[in-house]
């Protein structure tokens, strides 16, 4: 391969329209709703529109975080860069590692849906083989990898087939539910309210389970150095894919409590939209929505590993992991040694997760595995922006709520879930998840102490780069006007 040391990522590749695209296929709507609504109706029963409404308000405002931070910093690392620019640079990259433990755990749960999909198209006994479908989800993971190592273009252009295929029948299937006629039970406006939840603590795990469900709209952060007028692009397109992405969660949700009896939900696991599809349209429904849901997991997977290959790219280049990670294919203008070295270690986990169980018992670990996570990097971005734009909140109403108010909320939303759900999770769950966090703490001391330059940043402050009309495109030289050195030097970005 022929590849070069400072080389950046392909600039201006990706409009607003693949963005939003991309937006809406990183939070998944089709796999997210199969994979976990018997998770969270198992933890919450009816309050399950409740809890994903309630974990909607304060998502809003980590996306308003993630828009307002991306106005003055564009970076493949998005939270790593930002919390490590705002609150401190120990925090960053735990920001950044909490993604990529988060993103690399998601290939293992979400490759095998896409497995046991793939083979319920042709007999409904195979997806039950958890060996089998292993093996068919990590070929589809595989294919996704190759995509993603071929360039910005291809990748937008395979999720732009995927994604329009998968919202063209989930749009189909909300019409028909609406109109279905039978029903388990009628629906009651109380599923939206607070007086479902088992206490404090069920409202809390059940909210830490919505928030697997929204998660991967950040990936348009990721792609901002790939992004034209990325700016205003990236923030508005996570904003918009939040939005979307909720009402399809909520339309279905509410579908499966009132059409699926608690039996039906509790004997299907990651397979419960494919009833609610035999449900609505017998013979033909079951195997549209699996279709659906297949080619939302793999799509998933390619955001998925845009992710964590991009978080990985910015820390290689910062030298806060192996600088081999900051390696650009010359031809393809990707990070092919992190796509590579993802690759290696998520089909190693494809073969250890097979010792675990079957598909759904995986599943329910991985999903409140990431949960926390999440709730981690989420958390302190909206802190982040916070500090960022402290010297700003009070020149406008809209930077005081949107800027401000929202995301502070958002982030202290996240982390009262984080600690009120640590006594409600399985010990595997609470182990994969804080215990992957604690391994991050060893590669974040070894290069504190070589001397990365990403410890010692330059503070973020969006009153400087207002006034000084600086962005990140001028990296380079606000660095050196600051007595430091900087590793996005020379990377080609919108502005």
């Amino acid at each position: 391969m022929s590849s070069t040391r400072g080389r950046g990522l392909q600039a201006n590749v990706l409009g607003t329209f693949d963005t939003v695209v991309m937006a809406v296929a990183g939070s998944a709507p089709a796999y997210s709703i199969a994979a976990t609504t018997a998770v969270l109706v198992g933890a919450v029963g009816l309050a399950s529109p409740a809890a994903l409404l309630y974990c909607a308000i304060p998502m809003l405002g980590i996306a308003l975080a993630f828009s307002y931070l991306s106005r003055i910093d564009v970076n493949a690392g998005a939270s790593y860069s930002w919390v490590g620019r705002t609150l401190h640079p120990f925090l960053g990259f735990l920001s950044g590692w909490a993604l990529v433990i988060s993103a690399t755990i998601f290939m293992v749960a979400g490759s095998l849906p896409a497995g046991a999909m793939t083979l319920s198209l042709f007999d409904e006994d195979l997806a039950d083989n958890t060996a089998l479908a292993t093996a068919v989800g990590a070929f589809w993971f595989l294919v996704m990898l190759f995509v993603v190592l071929g360039g910005a273009r291809l990748t937008v252009r395979a999720q732009l087939l995927m994604s329009g295929v998968e919202l063209v029948i989930l749009a189909l299937f909300a019409v028909l539910a609406l109109l279905h006629g039978d029903s388990a039970r009628s629906f009651e406006w109380s599923w939206l309210g607070f007086s479902q939840f088992d206490g404090v603590s069920g409202f809390a795990s059940g909210a830490l389970i919505a928030a697997f469900y929204y998660w991967g709209w950040d990936v348009t952060s990721n792609l901002s150095e790939e992004t034209r007028d990325s700016r205003r692009t990236t923030g508005l397109a996570g904003l918009i894919g939040v939005g979307i992405v909720f009402l399809l969660f909520e339309v279905f949700t509410i579908a499966v409590n009132v059409l699926l009896t608690d039996t039906q939900i509790q004997q299907n696991d990651a397979n419960v939209l494919a009833v609610l599809g035999e449900e609505v349209w017998p013979g033909l429904g079951g195997k549209l929505l699996i279709v659906a849901v297949m080619l939302s997991t793999i799509a998933t997977l390619e955001t998925t590993l845009i992710q964590v290959t991009r978080s990985l790219f910015a820390m290689g280049r910062d030298r806060t992991m192996p600088e081999a990670l900051g390696r650009v294919h010359r031809t393809w203008n990707t990070p092919y040694v992190a796509i590579s070295v993802v690759g290696g270690v998520a089909l190693v986990m494809f073969v250890a997760s097979n010792a675990l169980g079957s598909v759904g018992d995986i599943l329910a670990d991985a999903i409140s595995a990431i949960g926390l996570q999440i709730a981690v990097y989420y958390g302190l971005a909206g802190l982040a922006v916070v500090v960022a734009y402290r010297r700003m909140l009070l020149k406008s109403v809209s930077n005081f709520v949107f800027g401000g108010l929202w995301p502070l909320l958002g982030a202290l939303f996240m982390f009262w879930v984080l600690v009120e759900s640590l006594g409600e999770l399985s010990s595997a769950s609470v182990a994969i998840g804080l215990g992957g966090l604690a391994v991050g703490v060893i590669p974040m001391l070894w290069y504190w102490r070589k001397g990365s330059e990403y410890y010692r940043p330059a503070p973020l402050d969006a009153a400087e780069a207002v006034g000084t009309g600086a962005t990140s495109g001028d990296a380079a030289a606000a660095a050196a006007a600051a007595g430091r050195s900087s590793a996005h030097e020379g990377l080609p970005t919108d502005f």
